[in-house]
């Protein structure tokens, strides 16, 4: 699989929380590949089910989930040919200004993020991070062209295609949970080469960025026996501290703590360590944030485990990873996977008066 590219693909292709339309259609003939079906739910998920050679039915059931969506931008209001605009989503006002984006009106339009020069602010302003209400999309047209060919309530992206850099790093928009769909992909391709009796749910979530939602219904739909969130997790940069973060190209992150089921923990890092396969451990004290979060306490709970990718300058439109790192990922997924039998799920009962990870 060229990891590269189907980066790219899934980076540069549009899908807001909620509008995932056209990534979706993308996810799912990436997942088709190597699953013996594929469909969408009604909140929008894409569920492939690579089924297991396990003799007995139903068989146990393992989902693996990664979100589609990504943060973007939606127009409030049309100002004599000028847009204004909020985040659906976590955007920073930030690094808004000076962004190239693509408005989804009548037609895509090119455009401009803008906002009034510095020369002409008040100088206590003039140091300070414009807010989102103060800035403005320019498409170039007439202000009657723009009444024509956008409403308020279109969508807008940031316009940026996948940079590959030195060593095996690329930057991109979307990476926040792109990558992960990448990585559930390496896995797929994967288990078309080796047996597992365990049947496979690979979603693709969507609104995640919005509130869980995809995970949630998806994981009730499904009811898996247990499931793996991937995400993406805060790699090391200038700003932040070790504590905070995990290395890039140094392999995924295994999450440990109240949101990760502790068996299911403690078996990823043994597949870990029987391939010899680089990986970080990363505590979360508390919630997670992630898909993962969702998963655990739907129906009557689900033991979860999070895998997290290490990416830099998360939520804006230059996020960093390493390729190896989604491989890896990949992989361990699969090995896990290939790894599970019938009886798994006795290891994670619970047992009265035992403190979890004693042996």
């Amino acid at each position: 699989m060229d990891i590269v590219s189907l980066l790219k693909t899934l980076s540069e292709t549009p899908g807001i929380s909620g509008y995932e339309d056209q990534v979706r259609e993308t996810v799912a003939q990436v997942f088709g590949h190597y699953a013996d079906q594929v469909r969408t739910d009604a909140l929008g998920n894409v569920i492939a089910l690579k089924r297991g050679i396990g003799e007995m039915e139903p068989r146990r059931s393992i989902m693996l989930a990664g979100h589609t969506d990504e943060i973007g931008l939606i127009v409030t209001q049309i100002e004599k040919g000028f847009l204004r605009f909020v985040g659906v989503g976590g955007f920073d006002a930030r690094v808004l200004l000076g962004q190239e984006v693509v408005v989804h009106g009548r037609r895509d339009l090119p455009g401009i993020i803008g906002s009034r020069p510095p020369h002409v602010l008040p100088p206590e302003e003039r140091n300070k991070v414009i807010p989102m209400d103060k800035l403005f999309i320019d498409v170039g047209l007439p202000p009657d062209e723009v009444e024509d060919l956008v409403r308020v309530g279109d969508l807008v992206t940031v316009r940026r295609e996948l940079v590959q850099l030195k060593g095996d790093f690329v930057a991109g928009k979307a990476f926040d949970d792109r990558t992960a769909v990448a990585a559930i992909a390496v896995c797929l391709e994967h288990l078309a080469s080796m047996q597992h009796t365990w049947d496979v749910f690979a979603v693709g979530t969507s609104q995640e960025e919005v509130g869980l939602r995809g995970a949630t219904t998806s994981a009730y739909g499904l009811a898996p026996d247990l499931a793996i969130a991937i995400d993406v997790t805060f790699g090391n940069q200038p700003g932040l501290s070790a504590a905070e973060t995990v290395e890039m190209n140094k392999g995924p992150a295994i999450v440990y703590g109240p949101n990760i089921h502790p068996v299911l923990y403690e078996a990823l890092v043994e597949t870990a360590k029987s391939l010899e396969l680089p990986y970080q451990v990363e505590p979360a004290p508390g919630r997670t944030g992630t898909d993962a979060w969702a998963i655990q306490v739907t129906r009557s709970g689900i033991p979860t485990a999070l895998i997290g990718i290490p990416l830099r300058n998360m939520h804006t439109s230059v996020e960093m990873v390493s390729v190896k790192d989604v491989e890896r990922a990949g992989r361990l997924l699969a090995a896990f996977i290939a790894r599970l039998d019938a009886e798994f799920m006795d290891r994670l009962a619970w047992k009265p008066g035992k403190v979890s990870g004693e042996k």
